[in-house]
């Protein structure tokens, strides 16, 4: 299956009930992560992680820290921690060596930037890091989404559980990760329901706001 990027956001809706029969084979759930991974960050950092939450074990774990979002949670082939590590602005020469090696940016110009960045961002505040983090991790998640579309699967982003709780539940430093969402997979079993948007020109402005007023129509 393979849809034009206008088809997966077309029919990419939002599942609450899944085939609990249906299964991701782990190697074609590492797919669908490699390609959410092409996603935009800045300065190309990443910071997105990801726990995967597929066992009987590991969902009984969370079951009451899901408010209610539990049918998802027990019928979907994995739920999808996904979370933004505070520590990432340490992946610095990581991150450009790799890109050294592999030819895509010259040795003097990864000192140059590598140099640079670690500057600013030894200035930066630690509420900056975090937002930062959090903002590029959303963008993982959304191609996620539209990924697991082009894949034949279903999704439900969640943002209603108990963030706390759950890092504990599943063992995770609650210092170094922040948790974005979850993001229910699977196949699901009853057509998703429609939903009204904004018309366009009731969202939009160019080159500047009204402020007195809203922005679009």
């Amino acid at each position: 299956m393979s849809l034009s990027l206008t088809e997966a956001i077309k029919t990419r809706k939002s599942v609450k009930e899944f085939d609990p029969n249906v299964k991701i084979p782990r190697a074609e759930m590492m797919e669908m992560i490699e390609l959410a991974s092409e996603a935009p960050s800045s300065v190309n950092l990443q910071p997105w992680r990801f726990v995967i939450v597929e066992s009987d074990e590991a969902k009984a774990a969370i079951k009451d820290l899901v408010r209610f979002n539990t049918r998802q949670l027990e019928t979907s082939a994995a739920f999808i921690l996904v979370l933004s590590d505070n520590t990432h602005i340490q992946d610095i020469e990581r991150v450009y060596g790799k890109s050294v090696d592999l030819g895509y940016m010259p040795q003097e110009v990864m000192t140059t930037n590598v140099a640079a960045l670690k500057g600013a961002l030894a200035q930066a505040p630690e509420s900056y890091i975090k937002v930062q983090g959090m903002m590029d991790a959303n963008l993982a998640a959304m191609q996620l989404m539209l990924v697991a579309k082009d894949h034949g699967y279903d999704t439900n982003p969640i943002g209603g559980f108990e963030r706390d709780e759950v890092l504990d539940a599943l063992s995770i430093n609650k210092e170094r990760y922040n948790p974005v969402m979850f993001i229910a997979i699977g196949k699901g079993v009853k057509s998703p329901h429609d939903s009204s948007r904004h018309e366009v020109n009731e969202i939009v402005s160019f080159n500047h706001g009204n402020a007195d007023g809203n922005i679009g129509e």
